[in-house]
């Protein structure tokens, strides 16, 4: 079994000498070693660097093994932790493995068993997290990340995406909070010739100004009060992947003209550091603002603004394609029933209504929470009416009644009818099951709307 370089181990140990010893064997093995001399030091270790290992006495007098570990298990789980021991205390240790740790030695420690030990359980955790790794693409490129639509507005959107996928274009991803601006970017990452490299997520409105700079390009250790270790930005995590940077309309001036300089030349330095970093990154950006008007404004960089903007999206509102209301209220519907364990088949014609005639100022996301709330809290065998709550901000009365007026109750049963159809794979027994219909019903249905004989999925386009 040989060691790759760099493996990071974690000795944690209140005895100096036995630390001592450690760190000189390990380091003969070709692993990198860090040491903690209590409980708390590992865990303020474990929050603020990645470690392949820990190999930590169980026996401490400030903060003990047991203590320390289930902090470390709450900071990162897949950190596998082997405690060491006493013979006395063994029956401690196995305790440690009932609450997460992956083995226990004895002391004096067997060093054979110990690299055996070691490089098992590194083995083990990096196959759980390649696993990990592939279910959370897997989830992303073909469930929670879907882009789920068949009107006008999202098929043009997505021969766009689709096309921006084939290039390493910068793009520029705008629309409103709530409309899957992220979706669209993790959909061109993943359909592109980068979909095996990091797809990194940064939002810049969530990280103050002094701290972004490090969260992009890493900063030194000593850079500046509380910069312990070194630490490798987004940037760099990002190496031959995608970096998504999401509300990159609230960065500074200042930010921008760094950004801009990394996009133009593909190198940075860390903070506080010299050495010259080249990456090979794409970069999407996104903002729910007119970075056009905000250029007139002043309070974004036009130079900055062109190099973003190489390939434009945007993102329709929910309200302008309500078209897509049911089959995106299918979808959800599918997925709340399944993790809340509930049988509910669909929505009643009045219910559906409901929800396409609703403004969605917070798009779909407001959709996806209010089908949520919506299964949650029914108990019959279709969401009605009633089961539907809606949020009007400034009020009932201030709800816009632009929309009212153009659907009938028919339109939107035929509506719901095909998006479930649709939901469903063209399968009619399975649709007259969740629509709470019989076949005949369904079949009749199909025949007065003239789609009996066509393909019922319909113009629905995923990425």
């Amino acid at each position: 079994m040989g060691n790759q370089p760099d493996r990071a181990v974690l000795v944690v140990d209140d005895d100096l000498g036995h630390r001592t010893m450690l760190k000189t064997l390990l380091g003969g093995w070709d692993f990198k070693v860090s040491e903690a001399s209590d409980g708390q030091e590992a865990i303020d270790a474990v929050r603020d660097a990645p470690f392949d290992l820990v190999l930590m006495d169980i026996r401490m007098v400030k903060v003990s093994g047991l203590e320390a570990l289930a902090s470390i298990k709450e900071i990162n789980p897949a950190i596998p932790v082997i405690i060491m021991t006493a013979y006395s205390s063994v029956e401690t240790a196995i305790e440690a493995m009932k609450k997460g740790a992956y083995d226990y030695l004895t002391k004096p420690l067997d060093f054979d068993a110990l690299r055996l030990k070691m490089e098992q359980a590194m083995e083990h955790s990096s196959l759980k997290e390649e696993n990990r790794i592939l279910k959370s693409l897997v989830g992303e490129r073909f469930d929670s990340s879907n882009i789920i639509g068949r009107s006008p507005a999202m098929v043009r959107l997505l021969e766009t995406a689709q096309r921006a996928s084939a290039s390493d274009a910068t793009v520029l991803v705008s629309g409103e909070s709530g409309t899957g601006k992220e979706m669209v970017a993790g959909a061109i990452h993943y359909n592109s010739s980068r979909k095996d490299g990091p797809f990194i997520k940064i939002n810049c409105a969530a990280i103050s100004e002094g701290l972004l700079e490090s969260e992009l390009f890493g900063h030194e250790k000593g850079a500046f009060t509380g910069a312990l270790r070194r630490r490798e930005g987004s940037f760099k995590q990002a190496h031959r992947g995608t970096l998504f940077l999401d509300e990159v309309s609230e960065m500074s001036l200042a930010m921008q003209a760094k950004l801009l300089r990394v996009i133009q030349e593909r190198e940075f330095t860390r903070v506080g550091g010299e050495e010259v970093i080249r990456v090979d990154v794409r970069i999407i950006a996104a903002t729910n603002r007119d970075l056009a008007q905000m250029v007139r404004e002043r309070t974004f960089r036009e130079d900055l603004f062109y190099r973003l903007n190489v390939i434009h999206l945007s993102v329709p509102p929910l309200r302008e394609r309500r078209e897509d209301i049911p089959l995106l209220a299918q979808h959800f519907l599918g997925l709340f029933t399944k993790k809340n364990a509930k049988d509910i088949k669909g929505f009643t014609p009045q219910a559906m209504d409901r929800l396409i005639r609703h403004t969605w100022p917070g798009n779909v996301r407001e959709l996806m929470n209010t089908i949520e709330s919506a299964v949650v809290l029914s108990s019959t065998p279709n969401l009605r009416e009633e089961d539907i709550t809606l949020v009007y901000p400034g009020g009932e009365d201030a709800v816009p009644q632009a929309i009212p007026a153009e659907l009938t109750l028919d339109e939107v049963e035929r509506s719901t009818i095909l998006a479930v159809l649709s939901s469903v794979g063209g399968n009619k027994s399975e649709a007259a099951r969740k629509l709470g219909i019989t076949r005949a019903t369904l079949h009749k249905k199909l025949k007065s709307y003239g789609v009996e004989g066509e393909n019922l999925h319909g113009p629905s386009r995923r990425a």
